[in-house]
């Protein structure tokens, strides 16, 4: 029993949860971070989120026993090694779905539909469309999108159509990135696992992967390039008042700027070292365990973070 628990719990996947932490972006940069009441219902969709998004693992694995059952690392799951049997596993998964639907559409009808949506396209995505190549990675991108989507449409948010692009660049490249890993880690039996993975030859991945690397750090840029300019609280400017002076800098230089700008070089850089761990480490399979693992690429997410919260709630005036 012990044991079976344990199997349904590793199945879940715990540490991909991270990924629902996406819902809290729309949260962020809609200003609405120190809403005590926006902050519930996001916590309440990220937990809706992260059960639905087990019950896909659930039904994702089932639909993929035979596969899992070839990979080094996959033939370990708990469905696949016998730990949690396929029955049982889709009986929790639709258990899940029946169970939270009904609550999402009661904190959000738009949130409602974004997980309809979600779990739709994980369903299609585990049954068929993960053996087309390029549509299999633009529906992975997609999942990351409704995420964040989901958590902005939770709160009735609005943001630029440069985030928008944003996310989108960031998804696909995190996507492109999985699959070069994979075509990597596969090299030797590829087409015991994935037959899609035969028909990503290592240079289109690589142009690929480099196309959506660039466009994720620029429109970024454009996205904070974008954002309103930010007036500094008179009681920080007035601190600052003598060291800009000493710099050259006069007062309504640093009243008033686009100090979201500040950010880019951060995610530049993160950007520049999950390429690292794609091509150097070959960690790119998994996302979220990347982020978990590679402390300079956690630091620069901290970091970021940190950055756009004292910009938009702290420095601000």
């Amino acid at each position: 029993m012990v044991k079976l628990a344990w199997g349904v719990i590793k199945a879940a996947r715990p540490k991909q949860w991270i990924k629902n932490f996406a819902l809290f972006a729309g949260l962020v940069f809609s200003g609405q971070l120190n809403n005590p009441q926006s902050f519930w219902l996001i916590s309440q969709a990220f937990i809706i989120f992260s059960g639905l998004t087990a019950a896909t693992y659930f039904l994702n694995d089932v639909f993929d026993i035979k596969r899992d059952q070839k990979h080094p690392f996959k033939k370990l799951r708990p469905i696949a090694s016998g730990i949690f049997p396929a029955p049982l596993a889709t009986v929790f998964a639709l258990a899940l779905i029946i169970t939270l639907l009904p609550f999402a559409y009661h904190l959000s009808p738009p949130f409602f539909y974004a997980a309809v949506a979600y779990l739709m396209l994980q369903l299609l995505y585990s049954a068929y469309l993960k053996s087309i190549i390029l549509l299999d990675v633009i529906v992975i991108a997609t999942g990351f999108i409704l995420r964040v989507y989901a958590g902005i449409w939770a709160v009735d948010a609005h943001l630029s159509v440069w985030f928008l692009l944003s996310v989108i660049s960031f998804a696909l490249f995190l996507a492109i990135g999985k699959r070069r890993s994979e075509r990597t880690l596969m090299e030797k039996g590829a087409e015991q696992h994935r037959e899609t993975l035969l028909h990503y030859p290592p240079a289109l991945l690589d142009t690929l992967t480099t196309m959506f690397a660039t466009s994720a750090w620029l429109t970024y840029a454009l996205f904070a390039f974008q954002q309103p300019l930010i007036s500094i609280n008179p009681n920080v400017l007035e601190f600052l008042g003598d060291s800009s002076l000493s710099f050259g800098l006069p007062f309504t230089e640093l009243g008033e700027a686009k100090y979201m700008m500040m950010t880019v070089p951060v995610v530049i850089y993160g950007v520049m070292r999950y390429l690292y761990a794609i091509y150097e480490k070959r960690e790119g399979e998994s996302p979220e365990k990347v982020l978990l693992t590679d402390t300079p690429l956690l630091a620069s997410v901290v970091l970021w973070l940190v950055m756009v919260i004292f910009i938009n709630y702290y420095l601000g005036g």
